[in-house]
């Protein structure tokens, strides 16, 4: 006789599972009634064969085992559970009406970890039960947690518990992260906050500011620590998860730190590869087609010969800056990190050209330039990471007016060893939560509010995180008294070669 459900579909996981085996129905009523509780749930087999069946599904606590059973006996299946490492850990108390010290010689060599004998006393049974359940629940419990430490200590990830904002417990590679000593982190319980900004820029600022007292509501968020790329190194990204899930005033406040510098290099390489292609290669198609389409729809008679060979030329001129947009494009792909290569640098005497054709590629009639006199300034970033940055928020701004012709002024200011560019629309404003997110990277915007708005999509993120590695800054405000926005761009400057 089986009755009783596996462990994955008890009622109470906090329930001690105990397996009773015994061949007389008598024996397994008695055991019934003696250990009926909500504590318990008893499930039940007639012969050994079934104790090793029921003893692998159901994973008990504890199983009470008769000794004397035909077929096998209590000893053999004492034995055979032993024999089998998912169940020699149970702990098995052997029932016997046999009261003499060969059995319970021979039940301690089969592995039985404890006897009662019939007649039952029922106070005895359930002290030695009670004990026996709650000790192998608490080893379990032990060896469930040795297991989870196991996997914390080797894990790829970085993990911390914090105190408010003091390191509590920091696993191997959240030390590697962080440059810690493990010690530090068991005695003194540093900050997180003045080990990172040691050595990484703390970004969204916004967010940062607000630490520890971030509102999370029970919502992850995710932060990043940002390691500047150097004149030898480059940039390198720590993605900083806080699990609002999983912190409380007992626990603490979890974090995973992961290394996602490969990930979000990709990204912005795959993202200034898609802005490039259609720069490049939009124009040059546009008038390829363009005349074709007018040679072909119109006849003979209707063109002269001098306009038939005009469009002939426009048509072989945008073929062959094609042909070139192409073979920039393929060693732009081939490339390794197109965005960003340590040591490259921007002119910003080139800005008023790359202005001018952005504005034209995207059909923009109304963008204005203002910058600083002073010649030979160079911003200590790629010109396609510029080239990228200017197309985005320019095509952002068209997007996202309300009429889709924005009025842009671009101006700069040089500030010591750092240059600010401004980017000025005429289109909406942000409210103060967008404003602080807008840079978050993967923060959607329309979760919030309907209709399109300034900055919402996965442009300004990657915008963010080229300026971040190069040391730069970003920030987003509205203008007073008018609608529309001002990005506010600053970049670390470079001495003159």
């Amino acid at each position: 006789m089986i009755t009783g459900q596996p462990r994955a579909q008890t009622e109470s996981q906090d329930k001690s599972i105990i397996l009773v085996v015994d061949d007389a129905p008598a024996g397994r009523e008695t055991l019934q009634a003696l250990l009926f509780s909500d504590a318990y749930d008893l499930y039940f087999a007639g012969d050994g064969l079934q104790a090793l069946e029921m003893a692998a599904t159901v994973r008990p606590d504890l199983i009470l085992l008769d000794v004397m059973m035909p077929g096998i006996d209590g000893f053999e299946a004492c034995r055979r559970l032993r024999a089998i490492p998912e169940l020699a850990h149970i702990p098995i108390i052997m029932v016997t009406a046999l009261d003499d010290r060969m059995s319970r010689l021979q039940g301690i060599e089969s592995g039985a970890d404890d006897f009662i004998s019939k007649p039952f006393d029922s106070a005895e049974l359930r002290a030695r039960v009670r004990t026996i359940t709650r000790l192998n629940r608490y080893r379990r419990l032990v060896e469930e947690r040795e297991r989870f430490e196991w996997v914390v200590e080797n894990a790829e990830d970085g993990y911390l518990l914090l105190n408010g904002d003091a390191i509590t417990y920091a696993n191997p590679q959240a030390q590697t992260l962080l440059g810690l000593d493990g010690n530090d982190c068991r005695t003194t319980h540093p900050s997180l906050l003045e080990i990172a900004q040691r050595t990484f820029r703390c970004e969204p600022k916004g967010i940062w500011d607000l630490w520890p007292d971030v509102q999370i509501d029970n919502q992850d968020i995710r932060l990043f620590l940002i390691a500047p790329e150097t004149t030898t190194s480059p940039a390198n990204w720590l993605e900083v998860t806080v699990y609002g899930r999983f912190s409380n005033a007992q626990v603490g406040r979890l974090i995973r730190l992961r290394d996602v510098t490969i990930a979000k290099t990709s990204l912005r390489d795959m993202w200034s590869f898609h802005t490039m292609v259609m720069h490049k290669l939009n124009t040059p198609m546009h008038m390829m087609l363009g005349s074709m389409e007018l040679l072909t729809l119109s006849s003979g008679d209707a063109l002269s010969t001098r306009e038939i060979f005009d469009l002939v030329e426009m048509a072989a001129s945008g073929a062959q800056r094609l042909a070139s947009a192409i073979n920039d494009v393929l060693q732009y792909a081939t490339a390794f990190s197109v965005t960003m290569r340590v040591g490259e640098r921007f002119c910003l005497d080139d800005l008023p050209v790359l202005t001018t054709e952005t504005a034209r590629h995207l059909q923009m009639a109304h963008v204005t330039l203002d910058l600083p006199s002073q010649p030979g300034i160079c911003l200590a970033i790629s010109p396609r990471a510029m080239e990228s940055i200017l197309f985005e928020l320019l095509e952002n701004a068209k997007k996202f007016h309300p009429n889709h012709e924005p009025s842009i002024q671009i101006g700069g200011v040089l500030d010591g060893d750092r240059f600010v560019l401004t980017i000025q629309d005429n289109g909406i404003h942000l409210s103060p939560d967008q404003l602080n997110r807008v840079w978050l990277p993967y923060y959607q915007g329309e979760r919030y509010f309907t209709g399109e708005v300034q900055g919402m999509g996965l442009g300004l993120p990657l915008v963010a995180s080229i300026l971040w590695e190069c040391g730069g800054d970003c920030y987003i405000t509205n203008r007073e008294g008018a609608p529309g926005v001002i990005v506010h761009l600053s970049f670390p400057t470079l001495p003159l070669l």
